[in-house]
């Protein structure tokens, strides 16, 4: 991590009393392996920077005690690098760790509900009552019928003293069904994202995480799937996430744009979308022949006309794409506009702060659709 970026951080002196020692510094080391990409080593030497401004730990605790309660705890493994030397890695379990304070923290003000999915609005056979009732009708199952409730019905209809319950004594419970949503996360990892000393990766990345624990965690019949695009576009995996860097790309959207919708073309939910974070504009394309053609000065128009063929075409897929732009300039806004428009889909214009939270809301919109 290149040391003007540390002017991002605001650590203060944290007051926990009812947190361990290790609680405490695990706390920071998980924002800052975020921070490093994975790098265990880079990510001690940040936190004993801090230690020394911000007196973290004591005599009685240090650093290396913390680093060896890592090793106890299965947070850290000794790995070999590519040269042949030794080093340190984080494992799964830290993954899993770092996802969770993510989704604690871009969405800790969430109630948990239990497991499931959110309900839709259109009421039929489904999987979760409703409380409402009606008469039972040839083909309900009979797993809809409510047993108290037709029995109650039997009783006034026939009588106590010849009881008996027929096909017109039963009642049905409505039931809604739960929409299930298939997602691509689409995120630019083209070299603006940390153009200009500022760091945009890292809080999508945080925000791709604590969107696919959500996912993963809460609404376990919904799919994520994440994708990163510069000058092409390829797939990584949710545990990959940590360690995800911005590379010397170009930005290319288009690909993004076919991957995403080959993806969610196999998947067998009625509900699909898109969630693309982005800070610049499109500035490549891959030629049918293999070759790229490339132009980062302004909008070009032979770029962005494919990005609008993109958009139509989800739209024809009944895709919709939601592009949260990071970025100011009212000439990528209205570029943004007019794709959006192709799409019929949704635009947010933000900064940093508060990106979780408008994904979320519209990732809960969207998985509201009603299922026809």
């Amino acid at each position: 991590m290149h040391k003007q970026q540390k002017k991002g951080f605001l650590f203060k002196k944290y007051d926990a009393p009812i947190q361990s020692p290790f609680d405490r510094l695990f706390d920071i080391f998980k924002e800052l392996i975020v921070h490093t990409a994975g790098d265990f080593d880079e990510a001690i030497t940040w936190l004993r920077e801090i230690d020394v401004e911000y007196k973290l730990t004591d005599k009685d605790y240090t650093i290396d005690d913390f680093i060896a309660d890592l090793k106890k705890k299965g947070y850290i493994r000794d790995e070999i690098n590519e040269d042949g030397s030794g080093g340190i890695g984080i494992t799964a379990k830290t993954e899993r760790a770092i996802r969770q304070q993510a989704l604690d923290q871009i969405f800790g003000n969430l109630k948990k509900t239990g497991q499931g999915n959110h309900k839709t609005k259109h009421v039929g056979s489904g999987d979760e009552q409703t409380g409402e009732f009606r008469n039972y009708n040839f083909g309900d199952g009979l797993e809809s019928i409510s047993l108290t409730e037709s029995l109650r019905n039997a009783q006034i209809n026939n009588g106590v003293d010849e009881f008996k319950l027929t096909e017109n004594d039963l009642i049905v419970e409505e039931s809604t069904y739960k929409a299930q949503m298939s997602t691509v996360l689409m995120i630019d990892i083209s070299h603006s994202m940390i153009l200009y000393g500022e760091d945009r990766i890292t809080p999508a990345k945080k925000v791709a995480m604590a969107l696919a624990e959500l996912i993963t965690t809460r609404y376990p019949k919904d799919t994520i799937d994440v994708l990163v695009f510069g000058n092409d576009a390829w797939p990584i995996a949710i545990k990959d996430l940590p360690y995800l860097k911005v590379g010397p790309y170009h930005t290319n959207t288009v690909a993004g744009l076919q991957l995403a919708m080959d993806i969610l073309r196999r998947k067998r939910n009625t509900n699909k979308q898109i969630f693309m974070i982005t800070d610049g504009k499109p500035s490549c394309v891959r030629e049918k022949d293999g070759t790229y053609y490339m132009n980062s000065n302004g909008l070009d128009e032979y770029i962005v006309e494919q990005c609008y063929n993109q958009a139509a075409q989800a739209r024809k897929l009944h895709i919709p794409i939601t592009t949260f732009m990071i970025a100011n300039d009212p000439y990528l806004q209205r570029f943004v506009n007019r794709f959006t428009e192709a799409n019929q889909g949704k635009a947010f214009y933000t900064g940093l702060k508060g990106l979780g939270e408008m994904i979320f809301e519209d990732y809960e919109t969207n998985r509201k659709k009603r299922i026809k």
